[in-house]
């Protein structure tokens, strides 16, 4: 696979980032929102396996490419699966053209100081060793900030800005997420406190590797914006953090080069019982609505 034609498409290439990296916690809820109640399968890796259907019918659906779709971040379980008899990160970019992403986190740690540290993730260095055996091209990780508390802020930044890093190492792009809960008591508060963390750890990063950034859609629009010309960034993309799909568009399109990067608000209308036609039609249509918030700014 292309590094150079990777990073140039991620850099500069209009278009957004589609989330399909639902972990354990949150499959049973995908898969019933997609039309597959709890009692359609018995156990795990049932469960996953269905989730892994769901997944590659959306990678090749013909609207799903790299026209619009930039890139794709994955579950583990997505980066080992096939696509057409593919693996699928290659599938992903050699006949889609959209770069493939790895979700390496592995869930919360409970909240304190306000936040939620991401807990440990064991394997790590094995599991991006496997990753850019694979051609993916970087990661995400999630952490999840509710309070604008700035000892847990700042914790939230450390740990993320030390766990790019060791990414780095591997010769991956890091996509940093302190998600901003939707739902916190003072949502720009903790937006004004994350934005001069995020600057600091910007600032003092080692080495030269590029950092991506996705945030929770800012209460104050264009609040990032000094973050997409920093030296260290490659791009800052927005989450839907729970916000409709309607909403999120519109929130994102008053944020001048922030694009999106959504998982429900991109598969919320999809259902399971749908033919192929239709299926396609609906997801043509989610895409072309994030599509447009991502390029065309208020």
């Amino acid at each position: 696979m292309s590094n150079d034609g990777m990073t140039a498409q991620m850099a500069k290439k209009p278009g957004f980032i589609a989330a399909l990296d639902q972990s354990g916690g949150s499959t049973p809820g995908a898969l019933r929102h997609y039309g597959i109640p709890d009692s359609a399968y018995d156990g795990e890796e049932e469960m996953f396996r269905l989730m892994h259907e769901m997944r590659v019918r959306i990678m090749t659906a013909p609207s799903f490419s790299g026209d619009k779709v930039i890139a794709a971040i994955l579950f583990e379980r997505t980066m080992d699966g096939l696509a057409e008899g593919k693996p699928v990160p290659s599938f992903l970019w050699e006949d889609r053209g959209i770069v493939p992403f790895l979700k390496v986190d592995k869930g919360l740690e409970p909240e304190r100081n306000g936040v939620s540290l991401m807990k440990p993730i064991p394997g790590l260095d094995n599991l991006l060793a496997r990753a850019v055996k694979l051609g993916v091209y970087g990661t995400k990780e999630r952490s999840v900030i509710n309070l604008p508390d700035r000892e847990g802020i700042a914790a939230i930044a450390k740990q993320q800005f030390d766990l790019a890093e060791q990414i780095a190492a591997h010769g991956l792009v890091p996509i940093l997420e302190p998600e901003v809960l939707i739902k916190s008591p003072d949502k720009a508060g903790a937006e004004a406190i994350l934005l001069e963390e995020l600057t600091r750890g910007l600032d003092a990063l080692p080495g030269s590797y590029p950092v991506m950034l996705k945030l929770t859609i800012p209460e104050k629009p264009d609040l990032y914006l000094d973050l997409m010309t920093h030296s260290r960034v490659q791009r800052v993309v927005a989450l839907s953090g729970g916000y409709t799909r309607a909403d999120a568009c519109r929130r994102l399109s008053a944020n001048h080069g922030m694009i999106a990067s959504f998982s429900r608000a991109l598969v919320d209308d999809l259902k399971y019982t749908m033919s192929e036609e239709v299926f396609d039609a609906t997801l043509a249509a989610a895409i072309d609505e994030i599509y447009q918030a991502s390029t065309v700014k208020l």
